[in-house]
């Protein structure tokens, strides 16, 4: 393995795999005794604010810092497997003008699967029911603690068509999603 870290950045909507798929490469390549690292921004998220609010200046602030700790860590010579949604194009572009061998997956789906796939996630890193308690916010007017901007609802996700993979995640299985991110990083790292 070459010295020089490396990252690959795994984003989309809450829900349509992202986190699955990440988790999947990481345990695949440190497996195959790859000096892998994972960084995942619900896990993050709550380091940055304890408090998390989910507004567009905290998303801005955090996603910086996260994407500093991605650049510290290929400084190290480590690779990086980033899990976090970044909505803006321009989170990922931070990325990539500062760390030289960066990827974007970004994992659509659509947002229909989205809303069924989160809707089975337990209360976690994330609040559970993001998507049902945003649509009712957004019919009713009734206000859920805790739940601040949802990406899909009430802020558009920005697809970069320059993403190095884009990956239509709506009726493939965890498998099918693993397999076709594996090759597209056995040509872009080497042999993996």
């Amino acid at each position: 393995m070459n010295e020089e870290g490396w990252a690959v950045w795994f984003v989309g909507l809450p829900g349509c795999g992202k986190t699955t798929l990440a988790k999947g490469v990481h345990d695949y390549l440190y497996v195959k005794g790859m000096d892998v690292v994972a960084l995942q921004m619900d896990a993050r998220r709550k380091t940055y604010f304890p408090d998390p609010q989910y507004t567009a200046q905290e998303r801005a602030k955090a996603y910086g810092l996260f994407v500093d700790e991605a650049v510290e860590l290929v400084r190290q010579g480590k690779g990086v497997l980033m899990d976090g949604a970044a909505c803006d194009v321009s989170m990922r572009t931070n990325a990539r003008e500062r760390i030289s061998r960066f990827a974007e997956v970004c994992v659509h789906c659509e947002i229909e699967v989205a809303i069924e796939r989160e809707s089975n996630r337990p209360n976690g890193a994330v609040m559970a029911g993001l998507y049902e308690k945003a649509l009712k916010r957004q019919q009713t007017g009734e206000q859920f603690e805790g739940l601040g901007e949802v990406l899909g609802i009430d802020v558009e996700f920005g697809i970069d068509p320059d993403a190095e993979l884009i990956l239509d995640n709506t009726h493939l299985s965890k498998e099918e999603t693993l397999r076709k991110v594996l090759h597209f990083l056995d040509s872009w790292l080497g042999s993996v």
